[in-house]
């Protein structure tokens, strides 16, 4: 039988405490931080320290499990009576456990279900750190569970509905939050449920039913990639505008212009900065790094006198988490070389300035550029000035992450290989490159068609004839390569194998005379045989736009 007390606990003495003695015990009294007076027992510690000694405020039940193990569980109750009730409900699971209508995995479980929800996001969180997951997604978890349950009034775990979360997240998608950050919602949440069930807090995850957004279908952010001749005036306007600001009338009569005087350490410094954010731009384009990424290289990540150049990416600072190198175009590694070198020169100058040791190399952890957090700000005033459109007309936006949009869509403008261009991006999945990281605006689909072979609407030999000297295939070159390609008449329905039969071709004898081919049946079955009167001489070659083997070139 179980049953319901207040535990007996023990504190530190509080300071400045007056001792007295009543009924032959110790006692203490003093006022508290409310200036209220208070009085206890007092009593001698394990180590001999003078220690005051209280009941708890609220009941403690105690009872034998269904497994037969003597369990103290804080009922959270003042009153008696209800804490009475509580231990009813234990001893009614203890016996429905020791019936085996429930599992003792369920009966633990449903201790959980009454404690605050902050404690066991708390211990999720505490989980994720332990587990080496980075900052931003630690911080970014937490704030997405936090808001989850102060808006959907999730208060305990016997809170956790489905259905408020399904109506929370119908309301974010008629506002403003696109399918993919519902999604990343979701996700947070499902992660933290699986990880209760892990841990023996929950039986089953009430959210594995809820459907996850289309984000294809439902993109709030979408992102447009930026043509050639754009980013030649991106770079050019991010190269001037810095100095071009500080010369510029606010206002007045001159309200406009680009008269202001400016000095000449002014001057000097506005065009280095102008010089590093072309060269910003320039990385994240002809890279497809991310801004993070960017912020991170210093100069020991760059090995630029290798044989092939490349940046080497921590996987600290990379979002998957694994670590990269990434491969420098010539060009743009000889930008860089020659940025760090005028970098060098100008720390030397400073310190000559200041009279301290001349530095002869940058140090290792010197950043290979200062990306500022407001970049995108940075760049929507380089975008005005170069007279680009922030939105085009299909309200697609450029920002800084659409530098990677472009750094993708020129790879497959390039006709570089899917799988080329996805280790180039770094994804995981093929579907991200070339769906969502490739702009097909920007693809040359007209000059694609070109490639589609010529297919007249007239009849007769005529037609056929022009149509093969419009694709260059004139009609020698057709009577060459039919007789090895078509079955002959003596042996009708067999069909030989096209390395037989290009053995037949490679061994043919240019040196003699004619020579008898046979041409593809007709619907007739009846063969049709001429003779090809001419004859290649040895050492004779056939242009075609096609594979040449040895001397002879085949059309297909």
């Amino acid at each position: 039988m179980g049953t319901v007390f207040k535990k007996t606990v023990t504190k530190p003495k509080p300071e400045n405490a007056e001792m007295f003695t009543l009924k032959g015990e110790r006692w203490v009294r003093w006022k508290d931080a409310k200036d209220k007076a208070r009085k206890a027992k007092l009593t001698t510690g394990e180590q001999g320290q003078e220690r005051i000694v209280f009941e708890s405020r609220t009941y403690y039940a105690k009872y034998r499990d269904g497994a037969g193990i003597v369990r103290t569980v804080a009922t959270g109750c003042r009153d008696e009576s209800a804490a009475r009730s509580i231990l009813g409900d234990l001893e009614r699971r203890a016996e429905l456990v020791k019936a085996g209508v429930m599992t003792a995995s369920e009966d633990a479980a449903a201790d959980h279900l009454r404690t605050p929800i902050k404690g066991h996001r708390d211990a999720y969180l505490t989980h994720l750190k332990a587990k080496g997951v980075c900052e931003d997604h630690h911080d970014n978890v937490e704030r997405q569970l936090k808001r989850l349950m102060d808006e959907c009034k999730i208060g305990t775990l016997a809170d956790l509905d489905a259905g408020a979360v399904e109506r929370w997240l119908t309301t974010q998608a008629k506002t403003a939050m696109s399918g993919r950050t519902r999604n990343t919602y979701l996700s947070a949440l499902l992660a933290f449920a699986n990880w209760c069930i892990d841990e023996g807090r929950l039986i089953v995850n009430p959210f594995t039913r809820i459907p996850k957004a289309d984000e294809k279908a439902d993109v709030r952010r979408k992102r447009r990639a930026m043509p050639e001749a754009e980013l030649v005036q991106l770079l050019d306007a991010a190269r001037r505008r810095p100095l071009l600001d500080a010369m510029t009338i606010r206002r007045g009569e001159r309200k406009g212009q680009a008269v202001a005087n400016v000095s000449d350490a002014e001057r000097d410094r506005l065009d280095w900065l102008g010089r590093e954010r072309a060269l910003t731009y320039k990385t994240l384009v002809l890279t497809g790094l991310r801004r993070g990424e960017l912020e991170s290289l210093t100069v020991a990540h760059l090995h630029l006198d290798d044989a092939i150049p490349y940046a080497r990416l921590d996987a600290a600072d990379e979002k998957n988490r694994e670590g990269a190198d990434i491969v420098l175009r010539d060009d743009l590694a000889n930008d860089l070389r020659q940025w760090l070198a005028d970098k060098l020169q100008r720390l030397q100058t400073e310190a000559r300035s200041r009279g301290e040791a001349i530095p002869m190399r940058l140090p290792g952890d010197e950043p290979l550029f200062t990306v500022p957090v407001e970049l995108v700000k940075i760049l929507n005033r380089d975008l005005k000035l170069a007279g680009i459109a922030k939105v085009d007309e299909r309200g697609r936006k450029l920002d800084v992450h659409a530098l990677r949009h472009t750094f993708g869509t020129l790879l497959s403008k390039g006709g570089v290989a899917p799988r080329t261009a996805q280790e180039a991006m770094r994804h995981s999945d093929i579907d991200l490159t070339m769906n969502v990281y490739t702009d097909p605006k920007l693809l040359d689909v007209r000059g694609a068609l070109d490639a589609l072979p010529m297919l007249p609407l007239g009849n007769g030999q005529a037609d056929m004839a022009q149509a093969v000297r419009a694709t260059g295939t004139d009609d020698l070159g057709l009577r060459q390569f039919a007789p090895k390609f078509a079955p002959t008449t003596g042996k009708q329905g067999q069909k030989p194998s096209f390395a037989d039969k290009m053995a037949d071709v490679l061994a043919f004898d240019c040196g003699q005379g004619g020579f008898d081919v046979t041409s593809i049946v007709d619907k007739k079955k009846e063969p049709l045989t001429i003779t090809v009167s001419d004859s290649l001489r040895a050492g004779e070659e056939i242009r075609t736009p096609d594979v040449q083997l040895g001397k002879l070139a085949f059309y297909h």
